[in-house]
C-alpha cells in the first residue's frame, strides 16, 4: 500500500518537476544549438533549419519543446515565424553549461583541440585591455558572424565583417593593426576560418574565444545597431 505523500513532500516534488521541464527541453543536442544560435539574435524557423542542417519540420518540432517551456517565443513576421529567446537569462543559463561542461568534461576541450589544430589553448585576451586599445584605436576587432547577429547585439568597437564577405574586404583592414577576430563563442568555427584567411594573407590577427554572451556576463560593453560604439 502506498504511504500518503506528506504536503512539504508534495510540494518539493512539483517544484522539481517544474525544474526538470527545462531539463528535459535542453536535453538535446539540436536543442541546445538552436539556443545558441538564438542567443545571437531572432531567426526565422527556415533560417535555423539551414544553420544546424535540419528539416524545416524538425526545426519547428525542436523549438516547439523549447517553447513548452518557455525558453523561446515566437513572432509573426508576414508568412513567416521569428523565434527569439524568452529571455535574457535564457543566453545566461547556455553560456553557464557552456562553462560548467568545460570544466568538467576533457572530452570537450579534447574534442575542440582536435578541430581548431591548437597544440596548446590560445592564449587568455584580457578583455579591458582590449577594450581599452580599441578605444584608442590600436587594434582592430572583426565580428564576423551574419550581419543580422552583429545588429542584434556585439562588442562595442567591433566592426560587421560577416566571414563570406571577408576575401572581398581584405582591403579594408589595416596591416598596421592587430586583428581580433570573434563570433558565436568558443566552440564557434567562424572565427577560426577568419583567422585563417587573414594570417594567409600576411595579417597579424588572433581568434577572441568570447562571444557577445561572454562580454556582457563580464560586464563589458555590448552595443547594437549597424556601427560600431
Amino acid at each position: 500500500m502506498e504511504t500518503k505523500k506528506s504536503p512539504r513532500r508534495v510540494f518539493k516534488d512539483r517544484i522539481y518537476e517544474q525544474l526538470a521541464r527545462i531539463g528535459k527541453a535542453v536535453a538535446s543536442p539540436q536543442r541546445l544549438e538552436l539556443l545558441e544560435l538564438l542567443s545571437q539574435g531572432p531567426r526565422t524557423v527556415e533560417s535555423l533549419a539551414q544553420e544546424t542542417h535540419l528539416t524545416v519540420a524538425n526545426t519547428s518540432r525542436h523549438l516547439q519543446i523549447l517553447r513548452g517551456a518557455r525558453l523561446v517565443e515566437t513572432e509573426k513576421e508576414g508568412v513567416f515565424v521569428r523565434y527569439s529567446l524568452a529571455h535574457e537569462m535564457a543566453a545566461d543559463f547556455l553560456r553557464l553549461l557552456r562553462v560548467l561542461a568545460a570544466s568538467r568534461l576533457a572530452e570537450l576541450d579534447r574534442i575542440a583541440r582536435d578541430f581548431f589544430k591548437e597544440p596548446t589553448p590560445p592564449e587568455a585576451i584580457d578583455r579591458k585591455d582590449l577594450l581599452k586599445r580599441v578605444r584608442k584605436g590600436l587594434v582592430t576587432v572583426l565580428d564576423v558572424r551574419p550581419v543580422e547577429e552583429y545588429r542584434a547585439g556585439h562588442i562595442a568597437g567591433a566592426i560587421s565583417v560577416p566571414i563570406g564577405e571577408l576575401p572581398s574586404r581584405l582591403a579594408e583592414l589595416s596591416r598596421d593593426q592587430q586583428i581580433v577576430a570573434y563570433c558565436r563563442g568558443p566552440y564557434c568555427v567562424l572565427a577560426a576560418q577568419a583567422v585563417e584567411l587573414l594570417q594567409q594573407h600576411g595579417f597579424r590577427t588572433v581568434r577572441l574565444e568570447d562571444g557577445v554572451a561572454d562580454w556582457r556576463a563580464h560586464g563589458l560593453p555590448v552595443v547594437s545597431g549597424d556601427r560600431p560604439a
